[in-house]
């Protein structure tokens, strides 16, 4: 299985790339994963912020494959501790999907497109990350889910 972490917008903090990069680096024993940048989307002054997401809409749509498995990154999604998250992970790995892709919106969320193109939403918490911090928690808790799985001494409960 292959997951793809699919963001909108790119990071200009240094430290959260490196850090985020190490997790892939990892990553990199366990499973094929990959972020996958869509570059911001050019608004002008009398954008809407619904105008905003279906413009970052389409361009999700068109990254897509109709065999994907898709999982938006919500805060109104299903909450996992990092022992449940693994499980889930690894339901979805026996399920035989070839690709697992969560994606991460803009900063208006999602447009109604993207929310009907999904088969579930995660969260990874209730509270409001910047994007950038997404990347490294979300690619963090892949790199523990994994370790959790391989009974490796990584995660301790």
């Amino acid at each position: 299985m292959k997951i793809l972490l699919l963001v909108v917008g790119k990071t200009d903090s240094k430290l959260m790339a490196q850090a985020t990069d190490e997790y892939i680096r990892r990553l990199s024993h366990y499973v094929s994963f990959e972020i996958e940048v869509i570059p911001d989307v050019r608004i002008g002054s009398k954008t809407s912020p619904e105008q905003q997401k279906e413009m970052e809409g389409r361009e999700i749509l068109a990254r897509l494959r109709p065999s994907d498995s898709v999982v938006l990154l919500d805060e109104r999604g299903k909450e996992h501790s990092s022992m449940e998250f693994a499980s889930y992970l690894q339901k979805k790995m026996l399920a035989g999907i070839h690709r697992l892709v969560f994606i991460v919106g803009g900063p208006y969320g999602f447009s109604s497109v993207i929310y009907n193109a999904a088969a579930e939403r995660v969260s990874l918490s209730r509270m409001t990350f910047s994007h950038q911090m997404i990347r490294l928690f979300f690619t963090e808790q892949i790199y523990r889910a994994m370790t959790i799985l391989n009974h490796e001494p990584y995660h301790h409960e």
